[in-house]
């Protein structure tokens, strides 16, 4: 024989319910959405039409995106990842090699997982600005075991 709940129980169960729902939505209303991490704002779709583009328009994209590092430092916001990477970029592009150099070093500064990359950049953009004509280049009597060694190595 099946027993049934009695009326008052059920009623119960019902009200707890009904009372746990409303505290529920009472305290998920209350709660405010977390604030994020960086203000993405416009370097995204930035990001997007420098390479739709091919990069053409790099004058416009540095104005766009130092305008957004001025927003956020006004409004107290920390600017994405990538941010400084990729005005140094478009620096390094129009020819303006000291702010390339410095977005490169605020970068590193700021996210200390990119300062391998960075280093890398630094230094490939360093080699690249040297002297071309035999002047960086040792001669048979000026080298070094380490770079006389270096040709050969890069040969094989």
């Amino acid at each position: 024989m099946m027993k049934t709940p009695m009326i008052g129980q059920t009623a119960g169960r019902r009200g707890a319910l009904l009372v746990t729902t409303v505290l529920c939505g009472l305290f998920t209303a209350c709660a405010q959405p977390p604030k994020p991490l960086y203000q993405w704002s416009g370097y995204q779709s930035n990001l997007y039409d420098y390479f739709k583009t091919s990069g053409a328009n790099a004058g416009e994209q540095i104005d766009k995106l130092e305008a957004q590092l001025v927003k956020n430092k006004a409004a107290n916001e920390a600017s994405p990842p990538g941010l400084h990477g990729h005005l140094a970029l478009l620096y390094a592009k129009v020819g303006n090699d000291n702010a390339a150099k410095a977005h490169l070093e605020a970068e590193r500064a700021l996210f200390p997982e990119s300062a391998a990359y960075v280093d890398l950049l630094l230094k490939r953009r360093a080699a690249a600005s040297m002297p071309a004509a035999g002047a960086s280049a040792p001669t048979a009597s000026t080298a070094t075991p380490a770079t006389a060694a270096a040709p050969v190595a890069a040969a094989k």
